[in-house]
């Protein structure tokens, strides 16, 4: 290895030029440079904790590896006009990401949580060698949640990786949860082990699916430039296999709910991109629940209601269908006896309730879904789903979804059909309807203000279902 490992205090990370030490996770260092990798998961609680630090040998410099070739290879040393130029970047496509959303996101509903599951979170430390690595993957110890499906990592990225191995350079750590089967779901690091995988065992480039040789440009070491991994030396074969990388293994003993777990995937953010809830869900919640939500979110008259195109990259659509259950259901979670809940927890302990469809089943909520997106199309125009404001004393709709009319009128449907077949729902014009339903005022503001509360989420249920069907709906 080409570097030492030191364990850091905050206080001498702070000597040493870093602003806000407990947000540290790890860090490399260059002669007088630091690099930082990794966000601090538990930065907002008290916890001794000494920080990782890779010291790289000066010799490596003074041995033909430049300090700026080295420097460019941990993004050390970005100006701060670039830093800048990044941030406007990301706000600018984050931006245009909300005008391409097809949901009129409700802010009170965007709050995130932090409790005590997060002090149940364990967490060690182990290096585990590329073999380790490739074996447990192959033996299916590994598990990768759906949001990493895809390799998205380029050639040259993956090229970069490799070299680094074997360089004999540090490499950031790579994240692991232990789960109930005692398996290893990967939180962050999939695009590593991956290109490592595929280097050594497939010689398959997971990109494009062809031969994979490193990279023939400058930036790879010329000993190793263009090489596939059978046309390396043996002792260069041995070092990738041989390499250790840093794993931090975190555990949730207690509640069994892995709420806590939820809470370690929204802080870890390694590849600068901020995950929505329901894609780390999609990571955290992967049983049968999960996979009928990606299923049912396929269905085609729910794209239809939805915005008549493919499923969501970002998954608002899937987190749309979870909402409906979770509130077609409300009466008879715990959480109705609150006086408010927090949204984004609820969803959290819903799907982990129903996660293996014990609490309602699979069947059930197949049909239910499937009889009703369908009865929807065929009784509501274009309209449902979006709210109205009168515009010269005529009602003019929005074009986006607001996701308590959704919540309020899929759950009213869901009662009306517990009460009537909806083949006798559909002899109603539910069109004029759902306008008198939209000019309600009642019904208004318990879809604009304080949209979590229990007694407006009450309201707009109970009033989707008097004026829609005329039912009174039964708390």
């Amino acid at each position: 290895m080409r570097y030492r490992i030191e364990y850091w205090s905050e206080a001498v990370l702070a000597q040493n030029g870093i602003a806000d030490p407990k947000l540290v996770q790890e860090v490399i260092t260059i002669g007088k440079q630091i690099f930082c990798t990794g966000i601090n998961p538990f930065f907002d609680q008290k916890r001794d904790r000494a920080v990782r630090a890779y010291v790289v040998f000066e010799s490596l410099i003074s041995g033909g590896i430049t300090q700026l070739e080295l420097a460019n290879r941990y993004n050390i040393g970005v100006t701060k006009e670039e830093k800048m130029a990044i941030v406007k970047k990301k706000r600018f496509s984050r931006g245009n990401e909300e005008e391409k959303s097809v949901i009129d996101e409700i802010e009170d509903e965007k709050n995130s949580y932090s409790d005590d599951s997060l002090f149940n979170i364990t967490s060690f430390g182990t290096d585990l060698t590329f073999r380790e690595l490739i074996t447990m993957y192959e033996e299916g110890e590994l598990e990768k949640p759906e949001l990493q499906r895809n390799y998205v990592w380029s050639k040259n990225e993956a090229s970069r990786f490799i070299d680094s191995i074997l360089l004999g350079l540090p490499v950031p750590s790579i994240f692991l949860a232990k789960t109930d089967e005692e398996q290893h779901l990967i939180v962050d690091g999939y695009q590593r082990i991956m290109s490592v995988y595929d280097y050594v065992k497939k010689g398959v480039f997971g990109g494009d699916g062809k031969s994979f040789s490193l990279s023939n440009t400058e930036n790879i070491n010329e000993k190793w430039r263009g090489k596939t991994f059978q046309e390396l030396q043996p002792k260069e074969q041995k070092r990738i296999k041989t390499s250790p990388i840093h794993a931090i293994v975190f555990e949730q003993k207690e509640p069994k709910d892995d709420t806590g777990m939820y809470q370690i995937f929204e802080r870890i953010n390694t590849n600068g991109r901020v995950l929505k809830p329901q894609e780390i869900r999609n990571c955290v919640y992967h049983g049968s629940f999960n996979q009928l939500l990606m299923e049912l979110n396929q269905n085609q008259d729910w794209r239809n209601l939805y915005n008549h195109s493919g499923p969501d990259a970002r998954m608002s659509d899937m987190e749309l269908i979870l909402r409906m259950f979770a509130f077609a259901y409300i009466s008879k979670q715990k959480e109705i006896e609150q006086t408010q809940i927090n949204l984004v927890k609820y969803l959290n302990l819903f799907m982990e309730r129903n996660s293996n469809l014990e609490m309602v089943s699979k069947e059930q909520l197949q049909k239910e879904f499937t009889d009703i997106v369908q009865f929807f199309c065929n009784c509501f125009d274009e309209n449902l789903f979006r709210n109205g404001k009168k515009k010269d004393g005529t009602l003019v709709y929005s074009k986006k979804i607001n996701p308590a009319i959704v919540d309020s009128v899929y759950a009213a449907t869901v009662y009306a059909r517990g009460c009537n077949k909806l083949s006798a729902l559909r002899e109603m014009d539910l069109t004029r309807r759902y306008d008198q339903l939209i000019e309600n005022n009642d019904y208004q503001d318990a879809i604009s203000k304080r949209t979590t509360n229990i007694e407006k989420i009450k309201k707009r249920i109970s009033l989707a279902t008097e004026i829609l069907f005329g039912e009174f709906y039964e708390w």
